[in-house]
């Protein structure tokens, strides 16, 4: 772990590696787990504010979850979240043949929205936990995704790479090019 402004970091996110293989996994981490998307609270009304313009894109299923539950709900453990669909799919996933895609970011590959998806898919397999002095950005590890570490492994493409427009989204690019130089000391070592 290190230090870098006001976040802790794990060296995982540096030394593994994972690129997204979505023909591989078929967007299985839309669709598995016990929770929907963490979100943030700036981000619960960005849902709201953009959900009419999402909804032409989203699954009846989808749609009917949001308007039961809402467009953001409070998970179990008292996180905000993404809504889901009989506490399985995320209720904003769409399918192209098997594999699951996120609706809001059809709208904005579109231009329909100008905000991509909540930052915690765009930033997966990183996860930030934000404390109150601090955030912990560490890697999660999780089997659905051995097919992206062995695609990451095989381009030679570590976490913070390939997630680097979300850091830069949820850090700022002065955050990012101090990671870089943090990840490059740690290859001289």
């Amino acid at each position: 772990m290190f230090q870098l402004g006001k976040t802790i970091i794990s060296e995982d996110i540096l030394e593994k590696e994972f690129v997204c293989n979505l023909s591989a996994c078929k967007g299985a981490c839309c669709v598995d787990g016990d929770a929907g998307a963490p979100l943030s609270e700036a981000e619960t009304k960005i849902m709201e504010e953009i959900y009419p313009k999402v909804k032409p894109f989203l699954r009846k299923e989808g749609i009917a979850a949001i308007e039961a539950q809402g467009t953001w709900v409070k998970g179990t453990d008292g996180d905000l979240e993404t809504p889901l669909i009989d506490n399985k799919d995320c209720a904003y996933v769409i399918f192209d043949g098997k594999t699951a895609l996120c609706g809001i970011e059809q709208a904005y590959n579109q231009g329909i929205v100008d905000w991509k998806k909540p930052v915690s898919c765009h930033l997966y397999p990183i996860r930030v936990k934000d404390f109150t002095e601090f955030a912990a950005v560490n890697y999660d590890k999780w089997d659905i995704c051995d097919d992206a570490c062995s695609l990451g492994k095989e381009l030679e493409v570590p976490v913070y790479k390939f997630v680097k427009e979300a850091l830069i989204r949820r850090f700022g690019q002065d955050w990012y090019l101090e990671l870089e130089k943090v990840a490059e000391e740690l290859k001289k070592s």
